[in-house]
């Protein structure tokens, strides 16, 4: 999955690094679900077990990368797959560097292409802080649409609660 400037590829082991990073900024953490730091020990694991098959792991994850130097960005996951309704959870980490550079927005775009036509989805969802507009915007740019105001749904880094959004989208070979 590519366009000119990104690509979306299955993990490697050389991706370690980049995860380890990702997963262990607590400033994701209060999407993410998790409270503790992540080991490469068990991210080392989770890279050697992961099958990249959505329909055997119910969850898939590609690492966003540059074009015109394989340099990793970030990455974008599929999780909690529903087989019976043909529908998943969108999960995205860009690396703070990258962020608001339309990295975030293009990876997006070839995720519900990939999920449209290789895993044939119905609809995508994604759950966003309130008070995250830009990701909000970007979202909305690429045919999601806010469902679902969830109070105190979040509960951030300082330990307070904060409300989100429900994002949906239902695909449609229009993508």
């Amino acid at each position: 999955m590519t366009d000119n400037e990104l690509r979306l590829r299955a993990c490697e082991p050389e991706d370690l690094e980049v995860m380890y990073e990702l997963e262990n900024n607590p400033s994701m953490w209060e999407v993410s679900c998790t409270t503790t730091p992540y080991s490469r020990y068990i991210l080392r694991q989770y890279l050697e077990q992961a099958t990249g098959d959505m329909f055997t792991d119910k969850q898939v994850r590609f690492m966003v990368e540059r074009v015109a130097d394989g340099k990793v960005l970030g990455c974008v996951d599929l999780t909690n797959y529903e087989p019976l309704h043909d529908r998943a959870e969108i999960g995205m980490a860009i690396s703070s560097d990258y962020q608001g550079q339309g990295i975030g927005r293009r990876a997006l775009r070839l995720l519900c292409q990939y999920a449209y036509t290789h895993l044939h989805l119905h609809q995508m969802v994604a759950y966003i802080p309130a008070d995250n507009e830009a990701c909000l915007q970007m979202f909305r740019n690429e045919g999601f649409t806010s469902h679902l105001h969830l109070k105190e749904w979040l509960r951030g880094a300082d330990g307070k609660y904060k409300d989100a959004v429900l994002v949906q989208c239902l695909l449609t070979n229009s993508l």
